[in-house]
């Protein structure tokens, strides 16, 4: 099923104007100057347009008294502005555009910098395609509006404010006329311009759902194939991309009409207060160059009303992307980092699970694990075994604070997760998830990302350590060799093997083991199992694993049923006191046995 955009009520009805736009001023606010500078072009470019139809009626009263001295004046004096209006334009368009990108650029940052540190609880809740939408659709639209609708806006501003005080200079009886429509026009903008901006964000938010479907459906193109999905797959795309469609269609047919009821009022006015004029030159009232002044003053200022209604859904859907960002920004995250962290002591690797119970957001009813406790020695190779679910990688989670636990404390060194920083006691660990992760750049770097201070010796020696040296040669350019989106182009082991080699570089007190070595063959867990026993040495280690063969040599095993700790002590000692372990074992080596013999 297609996810439907999470666009409340009360945010639709909370904000129906353009003032979201007040958000983007503190990302505004370092480049002053530059905007002043921008400001003060724009108003030289206005001010030259609105001199124009002065000289125009001079032409036009005293043509046949002096036309060829009059002429010459007239025209050099045109040059000039001409060359003032092109440098005051290309002024503005220059320091404006930069502005646009600069902002942009600088939102861009904030928001993304303020995703990466959300916590696993802030994506159960959104799309990571959605958020990728609006970092890049969304801004794509406040940049056309910092870029270029909010100067152009602010000309026609001036062009309208200062073509109403001119017309008035121009006569009185004609600019009251003039005046006498406009709030026949403004009433539609107001009006309409309310739905355009509720239609705007209903728009985006369905650009953004679409986005997360394309995004979860290419980011497991494999398994949609191997099950035949493609079908399935595009229907879902088609649906939600449809919505987007129908949703950019009734926004578009809005402010055409917006624009057609406008532009006709716009223009009548105009005829009518022409028609009016003409009677008066007619009659001698007033003068024919002063009549053609008034026109092109009137012709401006309905220019400028039209282009500030054209600009004003931009503002309006500038005003949806900007509140769909704000909301990003001021993401709350589950997870509360502490006003003054407490410094980490020496690292040794103690760890403590005191009373520690917590359920998943998304299966609150579901005890992931229900009151353990548990102190880890520095130094002490601990496995933790059970079935699927009992709460085993759970407790990595919990120990690199993904999640707080609901009851009870998770302690490093005797200090509370909760009252350090995260970066900090996370330096203090080393992660190989069961999915290693491997990013699109070369292996060396994906190795380094362990600890991107490490020399290219320094890699290899921990890719040796990993058994991953040999096929790594082996690659195109060696260790240099681009791996592909997520590593599409190595094996599950060798991606797994790149993993551990990661964390061995990290070379951190605490190891942290998820299923390290599931995908691996037996020589090559033979070789990973024996750089991991090495790593071990001197580091606390928690592995977590179904294969017991690799857990034998802990120095205690955690056995995990339904969330508890049903049992603990050595292989030997859990062999011999039978219960969970013992099953779980007897199944493990009598089935290797069997196809051994086989």
């Amino acid at each position: 099923m297609a996810r439907s955009p999470k666009t409340s009520d009360e945010e639709r009805a909370g904000s129906r104007d353009i003032g979201a736009l007040r958000a983007l001023w503190p990302f505004l606010a370092p480049y002053r100057l530059n905007m002043a500078l921008a400001i003060a072009a724009l108003v030289l470019t206005a001010c030259v347009s609105l001199v124009l139809p002065l000289a125009v009626r001079q032409v036009v009263d005293n043509f046949e008294i002096d036309a060829g001295a009059l002429l010459d004046r007239y025209f050099a004096a045109a040059l000039v502005m001409a060359a003032l209006l092109a440098l005051g334009t290309a002024t503005r368009y220059y320091l404006v555009t930069r502005l646009g990108e600069r902002v942009v650029t600088d939102i861009r940052k904030a928001v993304f910098a303020r995703m990466v540190g959300m916590s696993p609880a802030f994506y159960e809740r959104i799309m990571t395609g959605e958020v990728l939408s609006r970092i890049t659709t969304d801004t794509t639209l406040i940049l056309s509006v910092i870029g270029s609708s909010a100067s152009i806006a602010l000309r026609n501003l001036l062009i309208l404010a200062g073509g109403l005080v001119l017309l008035l200079l121009t006569s009185a009886k004609l600019t009251g006329l003039v005046l006498l429509i406009v709030p026949a026009i403004i009433v539609p903008i107001v009006v309409l311009g309310r739905r355009l901006r509720e239609l705007s964000r209903e728009n985006q938010d369905w650009i953004a759902a679409s986005s997360g479907n394309a995004s979860e459906t290419l980011l497991s193109v494999q398994t949609v194939q191997a099950y035949s999905h493609e079908a399935q797959s595009r229907a879902q795309f088609d649906e939600v991309t449809e919505k987007s469609f129908a949703a950019a269609q009734r926004r578009i047919g809005t402010r055409a009409v917006m624009t057609a009821i406008v532009i006709f009022l716009i223009f009548a006015g105009i005829v009518g207060v022409l028609w009016i004029g003409a009677r008066d030159v007619h009659a001698g009232a007033m003068t024919v160059g002063a009549l053609v002044q008034f026109v092109i003053y009137a012709v401006m200022v309905a220019g400028a009303i039209g282009a500030l209604t054209e600009i004003w859904g931009e503002l309006q859907r500038a005003a949806g992307a900007t509140e769909r960002l704000v909301e990003l920004l001021n993401a709350q995250d589950s997870l509360k980092e502490p006003l003054e962290p407490r410094p980490i002591a020496a690292a040794r690797g103690e760890i403590t699970f005191e009373n520690v119970s917590f359920s998943y957001p998304s299966r609150p009813d579901v005890s992931a694990l229900d009151h353990v406790s548990v102190s880890i020695r520095p130094g002490e190779t601990v496995a933790l075994v059970g079935p699927s679910g009992a709460g085993k990688t759970t407790m990595i989670q919990l120990l690199l604070r993904f999640w707080d636990p609901a009851t009870g404390r998770v302690l490093l060194e005797g200090t509370d997760l909760r009252d350090m920083a995260r970066p900090a006691f996370r330096r203090q660990m080393a992660l190989v998830p069961q999915d290693p992760v491997i990013f699109a750049d070369t292996a060396r770097e994906n190795i380094r990302f362990g600890r991107p201070d490490a020399t290219d010796e320094e890699v290899e020696q921990a890719a040796r350590a990993a058994a991953a040296h040999e096929f790594l040669m082996a690659l195109p350019q060696g260790y240099d060799s681009q791996v592909g989106e997520r590593g599409v182009m190595l094996s599950g082991g060798q991606k797994q093997r790149i993993a551990i080699a990661r964390a061995i570089l990290r070379d951190a007190p605490v190891l942290l083991l998820d299923e390290a070595t599931s995908a691996l063959d037996a020589e090559s867990e033979r070789l990973v199992q024996q750089a991991v026993d090495r790593l071990a040495t001197g580091r606390t280690t928690l592995i977590v694993a179904h294969r017991l063969a690799t857990v034998k040599k802990a120095d205690r095993i955690l056995v995990f049923e339904a969330g508890r700790i049903v049992a603990q002590g050595s292989h030997d000692d859990l062999v011999a006191e039978g219960g969970l372990y013992a099953r779980l074992a007897r199944l493990q080596f009598t089935d290797g046995l069997v196809e051994a013999a086989e």
